[in-house]
C-alpha cells in the first residue's frame, strides 16, 4: 500500500440513483459494477431533492448534532488508522462497514429516503459508511453522523453549523475531484489526519480507488469543505 502520495480519485460516494439502478438491474439479471464511479451530475440532481436545511439537519443521523460525546479526535483517528489495508471483494462488497450499515437502523431510514433495499448497500460505494462505522464504534456517532450518501452527510454538518474550510485533525473531509465547491459536487469523504501546510492534507479514507482503507495525501483544491465533530478535549 502506497502512502503519502497523490493518487487517482476513489470511487464516487453512493447516490439514491445508484441504489435504485442496482435494484432494477438486479431484477433484470444484469451484472452490477459496484466499483464504478457514478456521475457527478447524478449526485447533484439527487442532492437538489433536499434543499431544506431542516430536512438536511436530520439526514445523516435523525437528529441535530447536539449530543455531547466523551471521545477525542485522537481516538477516532486511531481506530480509522487501524482499518488501513481492509479491502473489499471483487464485487465491491464484503466489508464490515457495508455489512454493518446494511443491518443498521440507519439503513432502514435511508432506504425510505432514497429507495431500493438494504441489500443494495452490501455492494455499494462505502466511503461514507466507513466514516459512519468509525463514529459508531468509537461512540462518536452523534457528532460524526451516519449516512451512506456523502452529500446528505455533508448537508447534516452544514445544517448543524459544523461545516467550514479549515482542515483540522479528526474533521470529516468532503471531496470533489473536479474542484467543485457546492455540496452537490461532493463525491467522496474521509477523515483529516493533518494539514501538511503545503496545500495538501493527509487523510484516512475508505473505498479508495484501490478498494481499500488507505492513508492518502490530497490537494486542498479538491476539498469542498470539512465537517467538524465536537470531540472531547
Amino acid at each position: 500500500m502506497a502512502k503519502y502520495r497523490l493518487t487517482a480519485a476513489p470511487k464516487t460516494g453512493i447516490t439514491r440513483a445508484l441504489l435504485g439502478a442496482t435494484i432494477l438491474a438486479s431484477a433484470l439479471g444484469a451484472p452490477i459494477a459496484a466499483n464504478a464511479d457514478t456521475a457527478t451530475g447524478v449526485a447533484a440532481a439527487t442532492a437538489a431533492r433536499h434543499p431544506d436545511t431542516a430536512v438536511a439537519a436530520h439526514e445523516a443521523g435523525g437528529k441535530s448534532a447536539e449530543t455531547k460525546v466523551n471521545v477525542t479526535a485522537d481516538q477516532v483517528l486511531s481506530l480509522a488508522k487501524a482499518q488501513i489495508g481492509t479491502s473489499e471483494n471483487s464485487s465491491g462488497g464484503g466489508t464490515k462497514y457495508q455489512q454493518w450499515y446494511a443491518n443498521s437502523q440507519r439503513a432502514a431510514e435511508t432506504v425510505a429516503r432514497d429507495g431500493g433495499n438494504r441489500n443494495a448497500y452490501l455492494n455499494a460505494a462505502w466511503c461514507s459508511m466507513f466514516v459512519s462505522w468509525v463514529g459508531e464504534q468509537t461512540g462518536a456517532r452523534p457528532q460524526v453522523g451516519w449516512d451512506a450518501y456523502t452529500v446528505a452527510h455533508a448537508k447534516w454538518f452544514k445544517a448543524n453549523h459544523r461545516f467550514g474550510s479549515e482542515a483540522r485533525p479528526g474533521a470529516v473531509v468532503f471531496f470533489s475531484w473536479k474542484g467543485g465547491k457546492s455540496l452537490s459536487d461532493i463525491q467522496h469523504v474521509g477523515f483529516v489526519v493533518k494539514d501538511n501546510q503545503n496545500g495538501t492534507i493527509s487523510t484516512i479514507e475508505g473505498n479508495t480507488g484501490n478498494g481499500k482503507v488507505e492513508e492518502r495525501i490530497r490537494p486542498k483544491s479538491q476539498v469542498v469543505g470539512y465537517g467538524y465533530p465536537e470531540y472531547a478535549a
